[in-house]
């Protein structure tokens, strides 16, 4: 079995003992892509690239060309990256018939000059507008944490989640608008890392919300999501490793512990407890400034007014090709007015340095990633409150560090006998390679 249920340092380690080959480790994946587990979860395999890439790697190794860690690994791409010759369909069927892309994502381009072998492309929510991860064209891909029932991935990284999960591949390659790395990553018992948004190129990025679009990927491990960061951006962050004890974890109070499932609250609780131990201080804040937002992003948001400026074309042209549910959300984008976009970034602005302000001393914030365990799916295909209802509470807490314009970890801190619960640290705009250290402490205190 050369399945990837493993960080990549665990895997090098077998490579280097000879236990696998790069090869050996995208034959297998490849052929777990074709399995029932995997169903939807792809929307084109690249089988004979990726094989290529593996076994290029394999013989550049053991004729000691020096690699990066990702060279030769499956790692896979969300459909709203460009990969030159083919169109982006963005998990839609409206793009049909629209130019082929020129060039590779620079994200993609920049995976590629690393070595990864590219697997395929991964499903999504159509156009990203959601973080449920439901799609009615291709399928919705089924969580892996559940055998017994058929339970929502998040969204709208859908696809690249399940495919990490699954052992399919090292790296899920996603977006981040609103949470969209998080709330699967935290759905699915994954790591998820949104680094600040301007810190990667958007180029060649299906676009939903130029504001808040951020370029960022999940994996098994913190190390293992800074590795490919590192990648992504084109420079590694330096990271100054610190221990757990010290550490100084604000968790606000207004907002984003409300709604919690039981199973949540059990796992947060806990993991508060066991950092506590560690020696981190945990200070409760009341951060009221989280009850603020949909207030200032009113009176659609930043999302709906981008992204029917991003798809208004495509909308007037095939709106019937479209999921119904994104169409929906798009077109309540058309009454944004110029006046009040330009106040939702003034707004936003205003609220950015407050909060700033509230956090100044703190090494980070401490919260659920999403209130809730993964949803059953057949609820949510049938009733569009239940679907709306699901969809506001996980962005609710993942959106907020969208809005501050800031970074955020969510890391798996449920028990081996729950269903998969994210804790969410996050900070401020460019504190990356700071929030990676307190990411790093935290993972290995959490255990």
């Amino acid at each position: 079995m050369n399945r990837m249920h493993h960080d990549i340092r665990r895997i090098h380690a077998r490579l280097a003992c000879g236990d696998t080959t790069r090869e050996a480790l995208v034959t297998q994946a490849l052929a777990d892509a074709a399995a029932a587990p995997a169903a939807h979860v792809f929307t084109r395999l690249y089988a004979d690239a990726a094989l290529a890439s593996a076994r290029y790697a394999d013989q550049a190794g053991a004729a000691g060309v020096a690699l990066h860690r990702l060279a030769g690994l499956p790692v896979t791409i969300k459909d709203l990256y460009d990969v030159a010759g083919a169109t982006t369909m963005a998990g839609s069927l409206a793009c049909a018939g629209e130019p082929a892309a020129s060039a590779d994502a620079t994200a993609v381009a920049r995976l590629r000059g690393a070595g990864a072998a590219i697997q395929g492309k991964t499903n999504m929510t159509e156009f990203a507008f959601s973080g449920v991860g439901i799609n009615p064209h291709y399928g919705t891909p089924r969580n892996p944490a559940d055998a017994a029932l058929a339970r929502i991935p998040g969204g709208s990284s859908s696809g690249a989640a399940v495919s990490v999960a699954l052992g399919l591949a090292v790296a899920g390659l996603g977006s981040d608008t609103g949470g969209s790395i998080r709330i699967p990553a935290a759905l699915c018992g994954l790591v998820g890392f949104k680094s600040t948004q301007d810190r990667v190129p958007r180029t060649g990025a299906l676009e939903l919300s130029r504001t808040l679009d951020t370029v960022c990927a999940m994996t098994r491990s913190v190390a293992d999501c800074l590795l490919v960061d590192g990648v992504l951006a084109g420079a590694a962050l330096q990271v100054r490793r610190r221990p757990a004890a010290g550490l100084r974890l604000a968790v606000p109070q207004a907002v984003v512990l409300g709604d919690l499932d039981p199973v949540v609250a059990r796992a947060f609780s806990r993991a508060l407890t066991r950092l506590s131990a560690a020696g981190c201080q945990i200070v409760e804040i009341a951060l009221n400034e989280l009850a603020e937002i949909p207030k200032l992003n009113a009176p659609g948001g930043f999302s709906a007014g981008e992204a029917f400026a991003a798809h208004h074309q495509r909308l007037a042209r095939a709106r019937g090709s479209f999921d119904a549910r994104v169409a929906a959300r798009i077109a309540t984008g058309a009454a944004t007015t110029a006046q009040q976009y330009i106040a939702m970034h003034d707004n936003r602005r205003d609220w950015i340095a407050r909060v700033e302000s509230a956090l100044d001393g703190f090494d980070a914030l401490l919260l659920p990633t999403v209130p809730l365990v993964a949803p059953e799916i057949a609820p949510l295909l049938a009733s569009d409150d239940a679907f709306f209802k699901a969809n506001g509470l996980l962005l609710r807490n993942p959106f907020a560090i969208n809005y501050l314009d800031g970074c955020a970890f969510s890391l798996p801190c449920h028990a081996d006998d729950e269903l998969p619960v994210g804790l969410m640290c996050a900070s401020v705009h460019g504190d990356d390679a700071a929030l990676a250290a307190v990411a790093l402490a935290l993972e290995q205190a959490l255990g």
